[in-house]
């Protein structure tokens, strides 16, 4: 892929550009949203953000894992983990995108792809 990554600084200077907020307030927006986002879902519950997805918090339980140099079989402990579900808005602008880059498709080729999924 190799494609730039969005970073805190991007998200709030996107804020400063499009919204007029100072650069502090834009940081400090971006800050605060994000503070939300992680304390929610360290508390186990879920966010949705609505045409972009859902941060989840699922339990694992103990398994039997290998080391991979030695081979040697070792306990990995139950624990709980985040993990993101993209909602199907986002899943289609991935694919459009996708499918603009390798060929120029349209909108109503994104459409029939997911129907036929």
């Amino acid at each position: 892929m190799g494609e730039k990554t969005l970073t805190r600084a991007d998200l709030a200077e996107a804020v400063f550009r499009r919204i007029g907020l100072s650069r502090t307030e834009s940081a400090g927006l971006v800050e605060m949203v994000l503070e939300e986002i992680c304390s929610t879902i360290a508390r186990g519950e879920s966010v949705k953000i609505s045409s972009f997805g859902s941060f989840l918090v699922r339990s694992k339980n103990e398994r039997v894992g290998r080391n991979p140099k030695t081979g040697q079989e070792v306990p990995i402990l139950p624990r709980r983990v985040a993990v993101f579900k993209p909602s199907n808005v986002m899943k289609d602008r991935i694919l459009e995108a996708h499918l603009q880059r390798e060929g120029g498709h349209g909108a109503g080729t994104t459409q029939q792809l997911s129907a036929a999924e």
